[in-house]
């Protein structure tokens, strides 16, 4: 009598384990890499500068005194958006570096 569905036998199916196994396992390096690592970006010259980690978390904002002006508080809050977004830019393009073998590599598992 023929067998009909299944993998194709155990060797396949162990096979097939052992790659989503290696897969989870390189997928969780890469997160705790991004999340260790720390991505700075400035504006203004360097007036404000943000740091976060490559998990897109804001570590810390340093603003320069001489950037700190009453009468122009518009300029300050300018400055630390494009400081941040730089941040995030330069974040997702490390994710990307990160991650993107690893997504690449799901294909071939379904």
């Amino acid at each position: 009598m023929p067998k009909f569905g299944g993998f194709g036998g155990g060797n396949n199916m162990q096979q097939l384990m052992k790659q989503a196994q290696k897969m989870q396992e390189d997928m969780q390096k890469a997160q705790e890499e991004l999340e260790d690592t720390e991505i700075s970006a400035e504006a203004g010259g360097g007036l404000v500068e943000v740091t976060m980690t490559g998990k897109k978390q804001l570590i810390s904002i340093k603003i320069k005194p001489e950037v700190v002006d009453p009468s122009d508080v518009e300029m300050l809050e300018d400055l630390i958006i494009a400081a941040i977004n730089d941040a995030y830019k330069t974040a997702d393009e490390e994710a990307e570096r990160v991650m993107g073998p690893l997504a690449g590599g799901m294909g071939g598992l379904f």
